[in-house]
């Protein structure tokens, strides 16, 4: 179901910068009306003045931040028309990582996208129609050599897309997961030389997500891919595991050779 932006009423969660704020840029420009949400508020309202939208300062992945926003994008928009799950944390680590590193990359990367459909679900029910993007990564659909934490909770942003759409499309809800590979944005530099190892080649700008969201929103299909040859791997992951993981696990040893692990 195509999405026709004009007059829109859009909510974007980390939206301060990075993908979010290409998001807020590129959709305003569009004809939307958008509510910038972020954590940090003055990252927000900058975005905010610029698009000609609204800025909301919070931790939207709590219950209470996620309904906070939510009531609030609805007094300034009306109804919601697409909301943006995209605010999200990257920890480096595996097993060892502790027990909050684990837990918050749950709440942000999963819970955050529960809680929100949680509260708009009724009401697009209600009228009908609905449109959610989750920002999901390409690790979602395969793995992030370097960060468990991460490659878990992005495989259960796809799972629960997934299910959402499975279960409310003949009902006029759309479900999308935007699955990039690297972005340059302050995550990536945050994942250090190993980060750029394996995603710094071929690191997109945020813009060219921004675009490709824009094109996988009037196309309508679930899966929106700025890296088209992830489509490639995940079927190769899907059909031959075995191959694919011998060749993670070539790319992990390459990778810890170069840092001298």
């Amino acid at each position: 179901m195509s999405f026709d932006f004009s007059g829109a009423g859009v909510v974007i969660t980390g939206a301060g910068g990075g993908i979010g704020a290409a998001l807020a840029r590129r959709f305003a420009g569009e004809g939307a009306r958008v509510v910038v949400a972020d954590l940090d508020g003055d990252a927000a309202r900058a975005v905010a003045a610029e698009v000609g939208g609204t800025a909301f300062a919070g931790d939207v992945a709590s219950e209470h931040g996620a309904r906070a926003l939510i009531t609030e994008a609805r007094r300034v928009l009306g109804e919601i028309d697409l909301f943006c799950a995209n605010a999200g944390v990257a920890v480096h680590g595996g097993p060892e990582a502790g027990e909050e590193a684990w837990a918050r990359s749950w709440e942000v990367n999963v819970m955050a996208h529960v809680r929100a459909a949680r509260l708009l679900l009724p009401a697009w029910l209600e009228r009908g129609r609905g449109h959610f993007l989750a920002t999901a990564s390409a690790a979602g659909l395969l793995t992030n050599l370097g960060s468990a934490p991460y490659s878990v909770s992005k495989h259960a942003t796809v799972a629960f897309a997934e299910w959402l759409h499975a279960t409310y499309r003949h009902r006029g809800i759309t479900v999308q997961a935007v699955c990039p590979q690297g972005v340059r944005t302050r995550m990536l530099a945050d994942a250090g030389r190993g980060g750029d190892l394996i995603m710094g080649a071929g690191a997109i700008e945020p813009e060219q997500v921004a675009e490709s969201c824009v094109a996988g929103l009037r196309d309508g299909g679930f899966l929106i891919l700025p890296h088209p040859e992830v489509a490639d791997y995940y079927a190769t992951r899907a059909t031959q595991t075995d191959r694919w993981l011998a060749g993670m696990n070539k790319l992990q040893r390459k990778v810890e050779q170069a840092l001298g692990e």
